[in-house]
């Protein structure tokens, strides 16, 4: 079985530790972006964009708030991971 640092050709192990450690905030980051998001977009007032992207939206379950809401919820796994301290915790990556 190959490892990660022989599938990427010119691959050092400091490069990959950076990349895992930023993959790592990525996925923290992505949870509270679709929740600001989905407030945001749940706020009145939109301006002229509101007529034309919110018009029709008879369902609870259409619109961009209950999407922003599930993409939350979906990307909530690191978070998750992190409290119940399986994940490894968050640090500057070694230099």
């Amino acid at each position: 079985m190959t490892g990660p640092i022989s599938t990427v050709p010119g691959a050092s192990p400091d490069g990959v530790a950076a990349a895992r450690h930023l993959a790592r905030w990525l996925g923290l980051a992505a949870t509270p972006t679709f929740a600001i998001m989905a407030v945001l977009t749940a706020l009145p007032g939109g301006g002229p964009a509101e007529m034309l992207c919110g018009a029709g939206q008879g369902s609870l379950l259409g619109g961009m708030v209950p999407m922003y809401l599930l993409m939350s919820a979906f990307h909530a796994a690191a978070w998750l991971r992190l409290i119940a301290g399986r994940g490894q915790p968050v640090s500057a990556p070694p230099v």
